[in-house]
């Protein structure tokens, strides 16, 4: 076994939050998915404080190979190709350009020698498929685990936006300009709404209820009340932890059979018309404008969610801002998986543009009206 993979199943300098960011970040190469150095260093912190909070480890494999010659790139190319062959829900990023790349484990098994001793065999054999072996021989495995910064005297910083500045601001002006506008041109039909919420069952017309935002950031997301007050939380509780549990389980082959919660008997008449239609959802456009959530993005856990979630799943809240719509509700809803939810807003963090969001909010009115899923 790789001596240094070996000596190095404990916390050290790839995990350290004390690193300086380069000034400048230089493009990735080799493949279209790897991080940049800048970027991959804000995540890695970013992933520690994640990592900390949950009380969970964090791991992450550093491939090293210095010294190629010319041929660098070719070579990084073909090296990064057999490490991507990991399960698409790792990052792989640089962490010294042209000279060290890492990846993010999510979902590990237990992290011991047996493990490490697999993990190097796997990357090294897809390695020699594709690199000639004198060259094979140059590269170092090593996987570096962080177990808890409660022990350290090291305090991560506050991690900026990852994504680019300028989709960053299209993407905030597209939320403010579109809340205001359908928060106006709705106002009639919120108005309508209000009122049978208010004649159907005694109690608040709105329902605010603490959700989890990007980078783990509560706050209170607002619906019409579509339950009787002070419904019992312990049914969806039971419910959501089947569900996070079922993990990446198939649909049974009756298609009538999805996971939702049915047959709800907090929910009002008035609630089961709201929330088969999704009209319950639209008091977060006064969140939206407020900058709590975006019009497109992933759906807004509760707390106890989130604290069944396995590592990888925390993504889903680290990477991208709660939106009201996005590609689980256009692309399946309730009838999709846990795991494939999950897979579905990482692949829109990825992908995220002004242009996607217009084409999911395209979409939503389609799959609102036909009922795909919703409860």
């Amino acid at each position: 076994m790789n001596t240094q993979l070996a000596a190095t199943l404990r916390t050290d300098d790839v995990l350290d939050c004390t690193f300086p960011a380069p000034a400048t970040a230089p493009r990735a190469v080799g493949h279209k998915h790897v991080q940049n150095e800048a970027l991959f260093r804000r995540l890695l912190v970013r992933e520690r404080k994640r990592a900390d909070r949950l009380d969970q480890p964090l791991a992450v494999l550093s491939l090293t190979a210095a010294d190629l010659g010319p041929d660098a790139s070719v070579i990084w190319r073909s090296a990064i190709e057999a490490v991507i062959r990991t399960r698409e829900t790792d990052v792989v990023g640089w962490l010294d350009r042209h000279t060290r790349i890492g990846i993010i484990l999510y979902d590990v098994p237990a992290l011991d020698t047996v493990y490490a001793r697999e993990l190097e065999v796997r990357i090294r054999r897809e390695l020699a498929r594709r690199l000639p072996s004198d060259i094979v021989a140059r590269f170092s495995v090593a996987l570096h685990i962080h177990s808890s910064a409660r022990h350290t005297q090291c305090e991560p910083e506050e991690v900026a936006d990852a994504t680019h500045p300028i989709k960053t601001a299209l993407k905030r002006l597209l939320d403010i300009l579109g809340s205001a506008a359908l928060l106006l041109v709705l106002a009639p039909i919120f108005a309508l709404i209000a009122t049978l919420v208010k004649l159907k069952s005694p109690g608040p017309i709105l329902f605010r209820q603490l959700r989890i935002g990007r980078n783990m950031k509560p706050f209170r997301m607002l619906k019409f009340r579509t339950m009787h007050v002070n419904a019992d939380p312990s049914l969806h509780r039971a419910f959501v932890s089947e569900f996070i549990a079922a993990g990446n389980k198939t649909q049974p082959a009756d298609s009538s059979k999805v996971f939702k919660l049915v047959a709800d008997p907090r929910i009002t008449p008035i609630g089961a018309v709201l929330r088969r239609t999704s009209l319950d959802e639209l008091p977060q456009l006064w969140n939206v404008l407020r900058g709590e959530m975006s019009l497109v993005g992933p759906r807004p856990p509760l707390p106890y969610e989130v604290e069944q979630y396995r590592p990888w799943h925390a993504r889903r809240v680290v990477e991208a801002k709660p939106g009201i719509t996005g590609l689980w509700q256009v692309g399946g809803r309730s009838r999709t998986t846990f795991d494939d939810m999950v897979r579905l807003d990482l692949q829109y963090a990825k992908a995220q543009s002004v242009w996607t969001d217009i084409k999911i909010l395209l979409a939503t009115p389609g799959a609102v009206l036909s009922g795909r899923g919703a409860c």
